[in-house]
């Protein structure tokens, strides 16, 4: 039972091999947006952590509708755009 469970740890801890910040906002740029605001790189790293298989999304816009910080509240987000241009650059593109 011990090792069924650590190697479905060990698959489950993926580390990016690269990092880079994004230039243009784009649907991908926004919900790691989304991800970075509550506290996580992006929703590979929130569904290890949270042990969650599905995001709840937007389903006319596809964004992030509600994540769960570490802390266990909750950060609830607009259909809408919500990283403005100046922000863009602060978001973190990981590379798998």
């Amino acid at each position: 039972k011990k090792s069924e469970v650590s190697g479905v740890m060990a698959k489950a801890d993926i580390k990016p091999k690269s990092i880079h910040h994004a230039k243009t906002w784009s649907d991908d740029v926004e919900n790691l947006y989304r991800f970075q605001q509550a506290g996580y790189r992006d929703e590979v790293e929130y569904k290890q952590v949270k042990q969650v298989d599905t995001v709840e999304c937007w389903p006319e816009t596809g964004f992030v509708k509600k994540l769960q910080r570490r802390d266990n509240t909750f950060y609830y987000y607009d259909k809408q755009r919500e990283c403005e241009d100046k922000e863009v650059h602060k978001v973190k593109v990981y590379v798998y």
